[in-house]
């Protein structure tokens, strides 16, 4: 099995994908790592929506470039759910749905798929597209499917990412 740091390294945005659908494993795996994603004081205020049909992949594309991609996955929060900061009533609605979102990217990586996390969508549209209560916030989009060529380099963060001397202040 791959080391977490070397999965986390493979990761890489894909925008172009193969039209095949995804198999109902993967994508069970993918559902899995979400569903034992971590939340705050464990509200598990994280809801899915699992796009697959032609007709969805259609109305979610109205609000969201999803790049060809076969599966989405919309990540929402139920605010009314979510925990709540009691020093400024920060919500964890957005915290909650990305850790469930990063936990399924990780996951469709390690079943050798694609992945690219959108946040560049009209949440209204996607509100109206599916019927979504007022209470459910859509916070992410995640594409998911086998890739259309190449991956990046797991070794690209040399060059990519800041230094870990500016990332991390030692106090």
């Amino acid at each position: 099995p791959m080391s977490f740091t070397n999965l986390a390294k493979k990761r890489c945005s894909i925008r172009a994908y193969e039209p095949r659908p995804v198999e109902p494993e993967k994508i069970a795996a993918i559902v899995e790592a979400a569903h034992v994603a971590p939340s705050a004081a464990n509200r598990q205020p994280v809801r899915l929506i699992q796009v697959e049909s032609a007709e969805g992949l259609a109305k979610l594309g109205k609000s969201a470039n999803l790049y060809g991609a076969p599966l989405a996955f919309v990540v929402c929060a139920d605010a009314e759910r979510a925990w709540k900061r009691s020093f400024d009533g920060m919500a964890s609605t957005d915290i909650d749905a990305s850790i469930a979102c990063d936990h399924m990217m990780l996951a469709a990586a390690d079943q050798g798929l694609g992945s690219v996390w959108i946040c560049a969508f009209d949440p209204t549209g996607v509100r109206a597209a599916f019927d979504l209560p007022a209470s459910l916030v859509p916070v992410n989009i995640l594409a998911v499917g086998h890739a259309e060529g190449e991956w990046k380099s797991p070794e690209r963060h040399a060059a990519e990412r800041i230094p870990i001397s500016e990332l991390v202040t030692k106090a």
